[in-house]
């Protein structure tokens, strides 16, 4: 048995304390996630950078437009999952979005986090469908969408500035209710 399959994975909420270890954890994986993500000025990177992303989180958090919880192996943090752009009303949706700490990819932890995050927004949040995105090659977080049950719904062009230019993302969703 490894040593990570001796450690507890789970995922919790974000914390005001989690700034320190959101920001080692950045910027160990800088460049590992520059190519999916949208261009971020260098303050992003300093630390009152993450602290102010934190802090904003959790405001939205507050209003109940975001559910932002952070990934952990052995109590220590690999990534982050977040249910963002919550709409109440009829629709009762939400986009997730994830990332995970390089050394950690292709574990499966990644999927285990989503199924969490799917059981949350059904039952402890009430929503009936969630929306995420991948650009077109990003083929294993379409792995990852599909092994929870994410089904492809269409493809939109010139979708996301990501890593500062326009580009096409493959459409996924997840009815929670019948």
């Amino acid at each position: 048995m490894s040593h990570e399959q001796n450690q507890t994975f789970r995922i919790r909420p974000l914390e005001p304390d989690d700034a320190d270890a959101l920001h080692a954890l950045t910027l160990a994986n800088r460049e590992h996630l520059a190519p999916w993500d949208p261009h971020r000025p260098e303050y992003f990177f300093t630390r009152d950078g993450r602290q102010e992303h934190l802090s904003a989180q959790l405001a939205r958090h507050r209003t109940g437009h975001e559910y932002p919880y952070v990934m952990t192996l052995g109590g220590r943090l690999v990534g982050q999952i977040t249910l963002s752009n919550v709409v109440r009303g009829p629709l009762q949706s939400a986009n997730v979005g994830y990332w995970i700490d390089r050394e950690h990819q292709g574990r499966g932890l990644t999927s285990q986090a989503l199924r969490s995050i799917v059981d949350l927004a059904r039952d402890d949040f009430g929503l009936h469908r969630l929306e995420a995105g991948t650009m077109l090659e990003n083929v294993a977080s379409q792995r990852v969408l599909t092994s929870c049950g994410f089904e492809e719904y269409g493809v939109a062009p010139k979708f996301l500035k990501i890593a500062g230019s326009w580009q096409d993302h493959r459409l996924y969703q997840r009815i929670l209710h019948d």
